[in-house]
């Protein structure tokens, strides 16, 4: 008790703590101004929209404004889950995303650890190269790529199934195959962009740990199963939790695509829904429930993800 009070007594006063940790700032203003930018793309992008969150909750009359509009409540919600057609969208959502995760995600770990076992460096930059390339490419033309090798006339995949005497096949037309199509390709453009931050963990692993390992005559798998992964670990589980956190936002433009009136029943999802209930029919205040709704759910993943990486692994994002 009696450190306490001293440590109480011994304090700096406000201000003079304030005056110090400004001249801190000052001594580190290019620190400061290099966050400066993200800080304001933030808050511009990510913090003033928030204000049409209201929309959610009133009837939406453009000569009015979001203030003016009158307030309805939670009725816009409930409309939403009336409707026949939400829980087809949602378990669409659902289903894409988790399709996505346990398909896509130990892809760029599996690649990082290969790379980095590689010797040969005109080998290893060779396959770099030709696995990051997909990355930049758009998702217009990656679609259209997409659509033209699985044509049902001149495709060169139905071409090769014609070959062997079998029939052509719609594949963009088939909604069994929707999902396995947009899954697989997003694998193929994202794998090689996403191995790169595991490469940069993997070049943090102690070289004395991999010594000690070949010392003790550790094989190589044995070498990657107890040094290198257990040392990028923290990375994978932070982007594991962001992946996690995400499920409910499936990206848009490729989704919206590829669909077409024969795979719709799979291939609508909250994003696209959102899309032409809120731009194409303009009821803004609806649309802008469900984006709520779907902000919700992802926050309360990422949430209960996080929890649970710390509760079992140490490791999160906060």
């Amino acid at each position: 008790m009696k450190a306490n009070t001293e440590s109480i007594l011994h304090k700096p006063p406000i201000r003079v703590r304030m005056r110090t940790g400004f001249k801190r700032m000052l001594n580190h203003w290019p620190l400061y101004i290099l966050i400066l930018p993200p800080i304001i793309y933030i808050a511009i992008f990510n913090y003033v929209p928030m204000y049409g969150v209201l929309l959610a909750f009133k009837q939406y009359l453009p000569l009015e404004g979001i203030i003016g509009s009158p307030w309805v409540g939670f009725s816009h919600f409930e409309q939403f889950f009336s409707s026949p057609s939400s829980w087809r969208i949602i378990k669409n959502t659902i289903l894409i995303s988790i399709y996505s995760l346990v398909a896509g995600f130990p892809l760029p770990i599996l690649l990082a650890v290969a790379l980095n076992e590689v010797r040969i460096k005109w080998f290893k930059k060779t396959v770099q190269m030709l696995t990051y390339a997909p990355y930049f490419i758009s998702s217009v033309v990656l679609v259209g790529i997409v659509m033209q090798i699985l044509d049902p006339r001149i495709g060169l995949i139905n071409q090769f199934i014609q070959l062997f005497g079998g029939e052509s096949i719609n594949f963009m037309g088939d909604p069994q195959s929707f999902r396995s199509i947009y899954v697989w390709m997003g694998i193929w453009q994202g794998t090689g962009y996403g191995a790169i931050i595991y490469l940069a963990a993997l070049a943090g692993v102690s070289k004395d740990l991999q010594e000690a390992c070949i010392i003790d005559g550790a094989s190589k798998m044995r070498r990657i199963w107890h040094v290198d992964l257990p040392s990028i670990r923290p990375t994978i589980v932070i982007l594991l939790v962001l992946n996690v956190g995400g499920i409910m936002s499936v990206g848009f433009e490729t989704i919206y695509l590829m669909q077409n009136n024969l795979n719709l029943s799979v291939s609508e999802i909250i994003s696209t829904y959102v899309y032409k209930v809120g731009l194409i029919n303009s009821n803004y205040g609806f649309s802008t429930a469900i984006g709520l709704f779907n902000s919700v759910i992802n926050l309360i993943l990422l949430i209960t993800a996080n929890f649970t990486a710390r509760k079992l692994t140490d490791s999160g994002l906060w």
